[in-house]
């Protein structure tokens, strides 16, 4: 398990000498041959910047910064995908802040890539090289000509040619998930948010949220126009916006208008699920599936991440409940990261959560964030820490009803609602 590295001009390399390390938490770990698989479709090699890669020395079995005018490098899975373990890396200034991706430890074996991570879910669907661009521009422009005065299009093609965006994406291409943003406010501030972060955060937000209220008539259009095809999603709740269920009023208006033309596809809404009575209007209106974003079922870690503002962890697992109650097909988009996801108490309390909420589906969604700044924010380990594998392991045995999977369903027949 040859060392990956990259030069200052961003060429990667594989060491002839160092063996690969990787990283859980704070912690440099070996790696396992079990935890390898080849470098996916899909995946791109990046280095961290300020960064110098740590190694094992085969002849002395000595761990060591490699010192030598170079970065380490990572990888960025695509959807479908679990990392197991963070790239071994020490920071040249430790002041400053990896850009918000989740890096994923790579080594060269057997003359080609591999990456420490599981395959959870079919990746087929959200391999960027299954959208083609120039049919993409062409349903781009054809949209915007059909709906000229539609600013929710307009926006989406920013996101879907800008930003590649694949959600935005299939709204164009009328297939699979796609996505109608409604809100610019949110009701939390999320340390690792990628559409807004104050200025003093020391990491600029890759995209830009969403600037306007759109009109019931905007977001009732992009609906109708996607929900075409029985196994179709159209979902509120973007990177590009914030909370969807502070606007309520508009969810509910333009779900009433399309279920009143049509009962095609699924209506999904992506939500912290804070506010539990908007989220009951919301579930009452029609709603087929709501992931909820988690990053823990421990409070301490939850608030200290999601800075909730007017709302408790409590709230969240109400939302969850009702919307179970109500015959929704639920899951949580569960932000993991090696070292931490795999603690002991984390495990035990989010497959509690699991169990009390009935919970349908977990999507392994591996965190975005610079890895210093977010175990600095968050408890300390009180427990064992398992490996990212193990725990993925235990879930399934201690979870057999739910499905261990990276992205929003098409929920099986029993659960669409009447």
């Amino acid at each position: 398990m040859n060392l990956v590295y990259a030069d200052k001009q961003g060429n990667v390399y594989d060491h002839p000498y160092y063996v690969g390390l990787a990283r859980s938490g704070d912690m440099i770990v070996e790696i396992m041959e079990d935890e390898l698989i080849p470098l996916p479709d899909g995946a791109t090699l990046v280095s961290l910047p300020f960064s110098k890669p740590i190694a094992l020395d085969p002849e002395t079995g000595e761990m060591q910064v490699v010192e030598d005018d170079v970065q380490a490098v990572g990888a960025l899975l695509p959807q479908g995908y679990t990392r197991l373990n963070v790239p071994a890396y020490v920071k040249s200034d430790p002041n400053e802040k990896l850009p918000l991706f989740g890096y994923t430890a790579v080594v060269w074996k057997d003359d080609q890539f591999y990456v420490t991570a599981e395959q959870c879910d079919d990746p087929e669907k959200w391999d960027p090289e299954n959208c083609d661009r120039q049919e993409l521009k062409l349903e781009v422009d054809r949209l915007l000509t059909t709906y000229p005065e539609n600013r929710l299009y307009q926006h989406l093609s920013n996101c879907a040619l800008g930003y590649e965006c694949l959600t935005a994406s299939n709204t164009f291409l009328n297939r699979w998930e796609g996505g109608v943003p409604v809100s610019y406010s949110c009701n939390a501030g999320c340390f690792g948010c990628i559409s807004e972060q104050p200025d003093d955060s020391g990491f600029p937000a890759p995209q830009t949220r969403m600037n306007f209220r759109p009109s019931v008539e905007e977001v009732a259009q992009v609906m109708l126009e996607h929900l075409k095809h029985p196994d179709s999603i159209i979902s509120f709740g973007q990177g590009c916006e914030g909370e969807p269920s502070t606007q309520v009023k508009i969810i509910v208006e333009a779900m009433k208008q399309v279920r009143s033309q049509t009962q095609m596809g699924y209506i999904n809404i992506n939500t912290n699920a804070g506010l539990t009575d908007f989220i009951r209007a919301i579930v009452d209106a029609g709603l087929d599936l709501m992931r909820v974003s988690t990053i823990s079922a421990i409070e301490e870690h939850y608030n200290a991440y999601y800075r909730p503002r007017g709302y408790t962890l409590k709230n969240v697992e109400k939302s969850l409940i009702y919307a179970a109650e109500q015959g929704v097909y639920t899951s949580i988009n569960y932000l993991i990261f090696p070292g931490v996801t795999d603690r002991e108490e984390e495990m035990e309390a989010m497959i509690d959560f699991c169990k009390r909420t009935k919970l349908k589906l977990i999507q392994m969604r591996n965190l975005n964030i610079d890895p210093e700044s977010y175990l600095s924010l968050i408890p300390k380990a009180q427990g064992e820490i398992y490996g990212m594998k193990q725990m993925l392991q235990i879930f399934r045995e201690e979870l057999p009803d739910v499905v261990i999977g990276s992205y929003s369903h098409v929920p099986p027949a029993q659960f669409r609602r009447k």
